[in-house]
């Protein structure tokens, strides 16, 4: 068998790779898109031509998101504590360990932690044209507590 040369315009082919626990340092959740102490550990950013990515977000108690919507639509994991969610214009729902909620591109929500419980959950979007969200308003105190 010949040598084979590779063709040096071909991409180059990316393998498995383990990001390890504590690799990536935690974040403070920035003011103007969190009302509340928030913490943002990232998980993961998919290379090119993927677009997506992940983190895992904690909300200590009556922390929330500003209202925002998402390009590409965003799913969430909740993994520890309860929580809140709500659709423009719809009742904020509960959610729980377990629960996995989807947000269509473009709806307008918020979510974040119920008033005396914290709540952590797994975001995960894709970006379009660079960008995986818009955020908005900040969620009132009435908004959040009705």
């Amino acid at each position: 068998m010949r040598d084979q040369q590779k063709d040096p315009t071909e991409k180059r082919i990316v393998t498995m790779e383990i990001k390890r626990n504590g690799s990536r340092p935690s974040g403070k959740g920035p003011a103007e898109y969190f009302t509340g102490a928030v913490r943002v550990d990232p998980l993961f950013r998919a290379p090119e031509p993927a677009r997506g990515f992940g983190a895992s977000v904690t909300f200590e108690a009556g922390a929330r998101t500003a209202w925002h919507t998402h390009p590409l639509g965003q799913t969430l994991i909740v993994t520890a504590g309860l929580g809140w969610a709500q659709r423009w214009g719809e009742p904020k729902e509960e959610i729980r360990p377990g629960d996995v909620v989807w947000f269509p591109p473009g709806e307008k929500h918020w979510h974040g932690a119920a008033a005396t419980t914290a709540m952590t959950h797994i975001a995960i979007v894709e970006e379009l044209d660079g960008k995986s969200a818009d955020w908005l308003e900040k969620v009132s105190d009435e908004q959040y507590g009705s």
